[in-house]
C-alpha cells in the first residue's frame, strides 16, 4: 500500500510507517517529560475507544479529545502498526530515535484498540501482530523531500 501510495507522488516526500520511537513521541504530544498514560489525558474515556466504551466495534476518527499535538485516537480505536519489527527486548537506555531489529516475523503494534482494555491503550503498552485483523490500523508518517 505504502509503496503504490509513494508511486502516486501526491506530495513532495514520502509516506512511512512510523518508527515504534516516533510512535510514542506524537502519542505523548511531542513531550519527553509528560506521563499523562493516555495519548492526551490520564483519563482514557476522554480520549479513546477500549472495551468499556467501544459497543465492541471502531468508531469515526475525532469523535475524543486529540492529544497536545491535535492527534485524535492514538490510544484506543484500533492498534496501530509501526515500522520496526518486534522484540522482546526493549532497550531502557536513551537512544535519538532508535529502530528496531532489521527483521523479524511480527511487526510492532501501539495504542490498544476498541476491544483491549485501558492498559493496553496506554503511550507505554507495546505488544505485536500481523494481519488480518480487525482491530489493527495504521498512521502514516509523512517526510519532505
Amino acid at each position: 500500500f505504502i509503496k503504490k501510495l509513494n508511486a502516486l507522488h501526491l506530495i513532495q516526500g514520502t509516506f512511512s510507517l512510523p518508527t515504534e520511537a516516533q510512535w510514542e513521541y506524537a502519542a505523548r504530544g511531542a513531550s519527553t517529560t509528560l506521563v499523562e498514560q493516555y495519548a492526551g489525558s490520564d483519563n482514557l474515556d476522554e480520549v479513546g475507544w477500549y472495551n468499556v466504551n467501544s459497543n465492541d466495534s471502531t468508531h469515526a476518527v475525532a469523535q475524543k479529545q486529540p492529544n497536545e499535538l491535535g492527534l485524535y485516537d492514538m490510544s484506543g480505536n484500533v492498534s496501530e502498526f509501526c515500522s520496526d519489527w518486534y522484540s522482546y527486548s526493549y532497550s531502557n537506555m536513551s537512544v535519538t530515535d532508535p529502530t528496531g531489529p532489521t527483521s523479524g516475523i511480527v511487526r510492532v503494534l501501539r495504542g490498544g484498540c476498541f476491544s483491549t482494555d485501558n492498559q493496553s491503550s496506554s503511550v507505554f503498552y507495546r505488544k505485536f501482530g500481523n494481519l488480518p485483523y480487525k482491530h489493527i490500523g495504521l498512521r502514516l508518517v509523512c517526510t519532505p523531500f
